[in-house]
């Protein structure tokens, strides 16, 4: 059955390169349905757009249609993915904000499909707190927003705010079109976010980790096909849907339920901040400062499980086994230690004091080490890009 694709084009000066990505589609014969701005049309004309996708492109609220009833809830129901590309930092505050107050933003409020934003602006604008908040509420709401590229932009500054290629953008499209069946019939289990151990009632020692990592990998397999199951210690996100939530807290307590989860894998990725040391006599009641600012209080802590060593050992036949070695020094040595140490098939290592590749970033940038010594650096992406790259290795591995 053929797709239909909503393409909103906003008033950006990167307009002019979506007629390509229009022409990509239409080849693939896709239906490509294009809603511009009033600002897009000063930078690309309507008639470009409808040369390119055969079809007449949606500009005005107040257009008689002649297609559907109601233009804006006719348009959008046709659709299985709608992309704002370019997405300027006007636009995304309206989406974030639920505003619709033209035809494009009022057709993303009637949208039921998959929506896609692709950022493009200056890198000032791009950097700015309320321009971040707007695409943080966007991603929290569920939907994708891709990372833009970095290189000189129309303004002449040098920054983050370029659009991003347009095959990167096509390929995206074509993700999220057509996603891959290929870990159909397989059950995966992940962990994800921080560990915590109590101290006392109210304190309790974790880090930093957010679990974005680990929804990710879990958000894709879902989505290619697998049974997953999602081991998660404190993060601040929500659940992705389609997969088994199983909250945790401590890495005892991580170790335990994986434990148990273990035999009906077949697959198993480590992606969680594992804490290293628990205290070792929890405080009954809350701690209570004496008021000298002298006073020292010391911890004593031990060891905590190490989860992936202790599952590498029962680790089954054809089980697959991945894990994260997040480091801030000696990198791969440390990584091929924890390789063999853990049992596992590759790891997946990053130095986390890198810009873009620590706990909370939406970018990562990793190395992947395999049991056969290859060695695959892999540049800065998002963690889903990431996530997707993990997974296709471990279907080669199957």
């Amino acid at each position: 059955m053929a797709k239909t694709v909503g393409i909103g084009v906003t008033g950006g000066i990167a307009a002019y390169k979506i007629a390509d990505l229009v022409s990509r589609l239409k080849k693939e014969d896709i239906d490509v349905i294009v809603i511009m701005t009033e600002a897009a049309t000063k930078f690309i004309t309507p008639l470009t757009f409808k040369t390119l996708s055969d079809r007449e492109v949606l500009v005005d609220l107040w257009d008689d249609s002649k297609e559907w009833k109601v233009q804006h809830v006719g348009a959008a129901e046709q659709l299985d993915l709608l992309v704002i590309a370019p997405a300027t930092a006007n636009f995304i505050a309206k989406v974030a904000h639920g505003l619709a107050d033209d035809l494009l933003s009022t057709i993303v409020l009637a949208n039921t499909a998959p929506l896609l934003l692709v950022p493009a602006m200056n890198s000032n604008m791009y950097k700015n707190q309320a321009v971040q908040d707007n695409i943080k509420k966007l991603k929290d709401y569920g939907y994708m927003v891709m990372e833009p590229n970095s290189g000189v932009l129309a303004c002449g500054v040098t920054g983050q705010g370029r659009l991003p290629e347009i095959d990167q953008i096509y390929a995206e499209i074509k993700r999220l079109l057509f996603p891959k069946q290929d870990l159909l019939g397989k059950r995966v289990m992940v962990n994800a976010g921080t560990t915590c151990e109590d101290i006392d009632p109210v304190r309790f020692i974790a880090n930093r980790s957010t679990g974005k990592m680990g929804f990710s990998i879990a958000q894709d397999a879902q989505t290619r096909g697998a049974d997953v199951i999602l081991v998660c210690g404190n993060s601040p996100l929500e659940p992705p849907l389609g997969v088994e939530f199983v909250p945790v807290w401590g890495a005892e307590e991580m170790c335990e339920v994986m434990q148990k989860y273990q035999p009906a894998c077949d697959i198993i990725i480590g992606a969680a901040a594992v804490g290293d040391f628990r205290i070792k006599t929890r405080a009954e009641q809350k701690m209570k400062k004496t008021g000298n600012a002298s006073e020292e209080l010391v911890l004593t802590l031990v060891g905590t499980p190490d989860i992936l060593k202790t599952l590498g050992k029962n680790k089954k036949p054809k089980q697959i086994m991945v894990g994260f070695a997040a480091e801030t020094e000696n990198i791969l040595e440390n990584a091929k230690k924890k390789l063999d140490s853990k049992n596992l098939d590759f790891i997946v290592a990053n130095d986390v004091t890198m810009e873009g590749a620590g706990f909370s970033s939406d970018t990562n940038i990793v190395t992947f080490i395999s049991r056969n010594g290859e060695i695959e650096s892999l540049p800065k992406m998002s963690k889903q890009d990431v996530a997707a790259a993990i997974l296709d290795k471990v279907v080669k591995l199957l």
